[in-house]
């Protein structure tokens, strides 16, 4: 009962952004949970969760191939950060950070969502 409390306890910043095509997107999270070290960041893509990479403390590690850096740090009122470099059309798409507990017996997770969306460059500006 307790973890369905915790939930509100992971934080992403901005709840959402809209972005050009070559843009880059800046995502923060944090969490308030005791003993929590890591965060772990994936991409929402037609109902499929796309692992991006996680960091441990302050040291970030994006998958391979994933497009992003990840900063910051992962503890307890700390902020990391997901950019997402050269946004294409393709970067749409709704972001989650998970805030997770490991030990040799259990690995528990809380997460929150955020919604990318990119448009095309526009042709007339103002």
């Amino acid at each position: 009962l307790d973890s369905l409390f915790l939930i509100d306890q992971v934080y992403q910043n901005p709840a959402d952004m809209y972005k050009e095509q070559g843009q880059r997107a800046d995502i923060t999270c944090s969490h308030s949970i005791d003993n929590y070290d890591r965060i772990l960041w994936y991409k929402q893509i037609k109902g499929h969760l796309q692992y991006l990479g996680y960091i441990v403390g302050n040291l970030g590690r994006p998958e391979t191939g994933a497009n992003v850096t990840i900063i910051g740090n992962a503890n307890k009122d700390q902020t990391c950060t997901l950019t997402i470099k050269d946004l294409t059309l393709n970067s749409s798409a709704v972001y989650f950070c998970a805030a997770r507990f490991h030990s040799l017996l259990i690995a528990t997770y809380h997460y929150t969502g955020f919604l990318l969306t990119v448009l095309p460059v526009s042709h007339c500006r103002i």
